[in-house]
């Protein structure tokens, strides 16, 4: 990794390893890509970039992808290095956004970010999950992805995650 992890942010999860992780609460900026999902993270990097370059806020890892309506909707996060962190102009294409704390069901992926990859590592989560009754999902799938675009692509880095919670059952 490049660049460091938010405030209280877990390690990435290794590669092919299926975990139950936590996560702090968080703040970031957000792009709302409506249309091709495969298309959503390299359409949002300049107006997440230029947000934070504008507001002269350090880059940290990973680039959150949240897969809304499958598909349909994405949103394109870039984080702050802590939940406090307020900037000075936020233009009208982005949005600030807090995440409260949350627990996920995660998979450690290693090479490049294509579709097919995030696909069939989320199908591995959906069939941990259904080993597993004890958790129940509680919100859309996401991706976290920790490469800048220079490195190699079989060497990148990534998560795909599903936002659980024990079964009340």
């Amino acid at each position: 990794m490049s660049a460091s992890l938010p405030q209280g942010f877990p390690q990435p999860t290794e590669v092919n390893v299926i975990e139950v992780k936590q996560y702090p609460q968080y703040r970031g900026v957000t792009y709302t890509h409506t249309g091709d999902s495969r298309m959503a993270t390299r359409v949002a990097f300049d107006p997440l970039y230029q947000h934070i370059s504008t507001n002269q806020i350090a880059m940290t890892t990973p680039v959150e992808a949240r897969y809304v309506v499958e598909g349909e909707q994405t949103e394109v996060s870039f984080l702050y290095s802590t939940p406090d962190m307020t900037p000075q102009k936020i233009d009208s294409q982005v949005m600030v956004r807090d995440t409260l704390p949350m627990t996920v069901v995660s998979i450690g992926v290693q090479g490049a970010y294509t579709w097919e990859s995030y696909e069939q590592n989320l199908q591995k989560l959906q069939h941990w999950l259904a080993q597993h009754p004890e958790y129940e999902v509680v919100s859309s799938p996401r991706r976290l992805l920790y490469n800048s675009p220079m490195t190699p692509e079989d060497l990148k880095r990534s998560e795909v995650q599903i936002a659980v919670r024990l079964n009340s059952n």
